[in-house]
């Protein structure tokens, strides 16, 4: 008989597997949500609508599934044959019907989810490919999920922010981002300093925090974070070199993410 319960018995990695099924529930309320209608409305995201985002995010989760039956069979099995394919398969998803597009949103966040659950525990790490060419361990593919739900919830523009995400997860994420800068070197004389992290005033530094005379932005975690996506600039604000003049009170654009 198949457990019913996550074969995964790392304690990090139950937590981690944990606050993806809570990211997956409140992408899932946010949709609950909004109407058929609503659901041609416009987001956070440059020319995508709402049904852009749910067929997004359906899809990544059959795309992710497949990683974790790679890790589970050894056959290897990508995430999308291509990137012209996977564009392709967003856009025809977002003509489908309210209900198929609801219910590729359902169907593929529980396929998801056993394909986590039933993976033997050895086999979280077992090597696999994302979509980036980037060969990570299978538990890995619970961060790659965690970000996508927590994220993409707040880019539906109903009424979801980024305070609403854990701190630990914002954490993470913007980790990721300001890596992803330092690794190619967009980070350059721009420091991101934190004043919030764990409630308790400390600023935490990331970015370039060997610039003499940096760009510093400043901020709550979760202002910080929103900046640092590309979704906004409300509550951060932005000193040091480079500022000056009629500029000088403007946040600057973040170096690109992905």
């Amino acid at each position: 008989m198949v457990a019913r319960h996550d074969l995964a018995t790392d304690p990090g990695l139950q937590e981690d597997l944990l606050q993806a099924r809570r990211g997956t529930a409140f992408f899932a309320r946010k949709l609950n949500e909004l109407t058929d209608a609503e659901l041609d409305g416009g987001t956070l995201l440059p020319d995508w609508t709402r049904r852009h985002v749910v067929a997004h995010v359906g899809y990544n989760a059959r795309a992710i599934a497949r990683l974790v039956e790679w890790a589970a069979t050894g056959v290897e099995t990508p995430m999308y044959p291509s990137p012209e394919a996977r564009n392709h398969e967003i856009n025809f998803g977002a003509t489908l019907s309210p209900i198929a597009l609801r219910n590729l949103f359902d169907h593929s966040a529980v396929h998801l989810s056993v394909e986590w659950r039933d993976l033997p525990d050895p086999n979280w790490a077992n090597e696999v490919r994302t979509a980036q060419g980037r060969t990570v361990p299978a538990s890995e593919t619970v961060w790659m999920r965690t970000r996508e739900v927590w994220v993409h919830a707040v880019d539906l523009d109903n009424g979801a922010n980024f305070s609403d995400i854990p701190a630990p997860v914002l954490e993470r994420l913007l980790k990721d981002i300001t890596g992803a800068w330092k690794t190619r070197g967009t980070d350059t004389g721009l420091l991101i300093k934190v004043n919030d992290t764990a409630g308790n005033g400390t600023n935490l530094p990331f970015g370039d925090t060997s610039a003499a005379e940096p760009t510093i932005i400043t901020g709550p975690l979760a202002a910080v974070v929103e900046w640092a996506t590309g979704r906004g600039t409300t509550g951060v604000t932005a000193t040091g070199q480079g500022l000056d003049g009629a500029s000088r009170n403007e946040v600057p654009p973040p170096p690109k993410w992905i």
